[in-house]
């Protein structure tokens, strides 16, 4: 499905991929980034496809036999995680986005752009021009329309080395080993966002009895997580409970800063909201308004 939503985006969607598109620049360069981005979008999810035996499949001590340029991405994007349990998959999203953004870019000059998959985005800023990320703790509520605007923003510019935003969690698309609501990252790709945004997210996390699991197998039999537990209800947790949780998660963040896998990320869990690197501290100190370019990071 290709269409123009009321805002002026293209929508591109086939089976589990969802973009929203948007080129900023001269008439005739948008309208030929806009073709780009449908003739790349033709035929990728076959491309996906055709090696899903592989992207399913935990990565080992050499790197898989993958083909296509996207699912080389997703590898490399994943292979920093090898020494847990970890498949290709955990950055198709972002992946995808760098891609169909890569090919936008590609076809014509264009001040600014963005690819945004389901909430994982990348980003194409050019001298003087920004965007900014709206973000939300809690991603189940955005679909609720008295809440459906984001809390607060990230603002990206041409000066950032940023390039890629990513949210995952428990609320998300996929299934989470962590118990965080959102967790959403900072960084260089799209790809590399969005896996060290389900990394994180997996570290938000504690064991208590109010918290239930189940084999991800038993509630996807297609998961590439098989007989793995996965998080699918926290209920009620004190201060302190919370507070260790979301520190497992900072000290994860943190590493990944030092090792120059992210430049930021935002966590929450139970309405409690932290941040790791100056980039995300800034962001809860950002106002609101309402003309200026966004969107927004959720994983809805």
């Amino acid at each position: 499905m290709a269409r123009r939503t009321s805002s002026g985006l293209l929508h591109l969607s086939e089976g589990p991929i969802d973009l929203l598109i948007k080129a900023k620049g001269e008439a005739w360069a948008v309208e030929r980034a806009e073709d780009a981005a449908r003739l790349r979008f033709e035929g990728l999810l076959g491309e996906l496809v055709a090696e899903l035996g592989w992207l399913r499949r935990p990565l080992g001590k050499t790197p898989p036999p993958l083909q296509g340029p996207i699912a080389r991405r997703m590898a490399e994007a994943a292979w920093p995680y090898r020494d847990a349990f970890v498949t290709p998959m955990v950055a198709v999203a972002g992946a995808v986005a760098e891609a169909v953004l890569c090919a936008t870019v590609q076809a014509a000059p264009l001040r600014r752009a963005f690819v945004n998959n389901g909430g994982d985005i990348a980003l194409h800023l050019t001298a003087s021009e920004h965007l900014d990320i709206g973000v939300i703790r809690a991603p189940e509520a955005f679909a609720m329309a008295e809440l459906a605007r984001p809390e607060a923003f990230v603002r990206i510019d041409a000066k950032s080395p940023v390039r890629g935003i990513a949210t995952s969690g428990r609320h998300g698309r996929s299934f989470s080993l962590g118990i965080a609501d959102a967790v959403t990252v900072l960084a260089r790709t799209a790809a590399g966002a969005d896996a060290a945004a389900t990394m994180i997210a997996n570290a938000v996390d504690l064991d208590d009895p109010a918290i239930r699991r189940r084999p991800a197998c038993e509630l996807d039999p297609d998961s590439d997580l098989g007989e793995i537990s996965v998080v699918v209800d926290v209920g009620a947790l004190d201060e302190m409970k919370i507070a260790a949780a979301l520190r497992r998660g900072r000290e994860r963040a943190e590493a990944l800063i030092e090792r120059g896998l992210i430049e930021g990320a935002l966590l929450s869990l139970h309405g409690r909201w932290e941040s790791v690197g100056a980039q995300a501290k800034d962001a809860l100190a950002l106002a609101r308004t309402e003309d200026r370019p966004r969107q927004v990071s959720s994983n809805p």
